[in-house]
């Protein structure tokens, strides 16, 4: 029997999921020239090949975000009876942790590259009867790889803020930094040319260094959503508002004592329990008509439970 979908985005919000899948197949496709270009002419680069896979792991919140579109809306069922919408957090930590994991093998990889004192040698090639150093043709191709990915950046972060989506959000502050990438890695090509043979390891562990930095950072958040704590605004940088106005709201009506609400994040979603202390007895038709306030005043408010109490709980 086919499941009816329990999760629809508002028709506003719909449109601009509709906008992130669509940049997130320009984004795959677009990846796939980058990494087959640079892995074409990287050579014996340390730096371009720290490029080259930081690029080649950019492709996995891409995808995992368009498979977790797919799952996030299915119905709640017997065997899933809270729905799937944790599947976004569980892709945000499947990325975050490939790129802690890569971020680890490439801080490896370049200090090795150092210590060994490995002299690395980009020659020339020709190119319709004339003789071309690769390094130019390095560089053009790390613009390719920032360029584009920097507008495709700022063109996905202000849809993950509005889709409370923090995939979308870590594909899309990635993308918008690879210039960083690109520049370091073109420093590291430039001091080969001149001879300075360490610039490219150095240029190589400074685009590692800021992978696994980015790696540490996105798995801690991961691992604190799907541990359950205070709900954040998509950026991390504070906590969401959105639950202290739920407790204003249940304050504001006139049958209620005292109130104590409590949200957890389930992927672009939150649920909670809201614990009401009544000023005399309970009246069901109130308490029907606050679940119905709470419910419309916000789309990411999707599951609770209201419970009269006599004593509010520690939370």
């Amino acid at each position: 029997m086919e499941s009816i979908r329990s999760f629809e985005l508002p028709e506003e919000l719909h449109k601009e999921l509709q906008k992130a899948k669509k940049l997130e197949w320009v984004t795959i496709f677009y990846l796939i020239s980058v990494v087959v270009l640079m892995y074409l002419v990287m050579g014996s680069s340390q730096a371009m090949k720290s490029a080259w896979l930081e690029d080649t792991l950019s492709l996995v919140p891409a995808i995992v975000f368009l498979i977790s579109t797919r799952i996030n809306n299915k119905s709640a069922n017997h065997k899933f009876p809270y729905g799937y919408h944790r599947v976004f957090s569980i892709s945000f930590l499947v990325g975050a942790v490939a790129l802690l994991a890569m971020g680890l093998f490439l801080v490896f990889d370049s200090s090795m590259a150092l210590i060994k004192a490995e002299h690395p040698t980009i020659g020339n090639k020709v190119f319709f009867g004339q003789q071309i150093w690769m390094g130019w043709v390095m560089i053009v191709v790390l613009l390719y790889s920032a360029i584009p990915a920097m507008i495709l950046g700022f063109k996905k972060i202000p849809i993950a803020k509005e889709l409370h989506n923090k995939v979308l959000f870590t594909d899309a502050k990635a993308q918008k930094s690879d210039y960083l990438t690109a520049f370091a890695a073109i420093v590291g090509v430039l001091g080969v040319g001149a001879g300075i043979w360490w610039a490219d390891a150095a240029a190589a562990i400074i685009i590692s260094v800021a992978v696994l930095k980015d790696g540490i950072e996105h798995t801690k958040t991961a691992v604190l959503d799907l541990m359950d704590r205070y709900p954040e605004v998509v950026t991390g940088k504070k906590e969401d508002p959105l639950v202290g106005e739920i407790n204003e709201i249940v304050l504001s009506w006139d049958w209620v004592k005292e109130a104590g609400v409590r949200f957890r994040e389930h992927g672009q979603v939150y649920f909670g329990e809201i614990a009401i202390v009544p000023k005399n007895e309970i009246n069901l038709d109130d308490l029907q008509k606050g679940y119905d306030i709470l419910k419309k005043y916000h789309w990411k408010i999707h599951d609770f439970s209201i419970a009269p109490v006599k004593e509010l709980p520690k939370w």
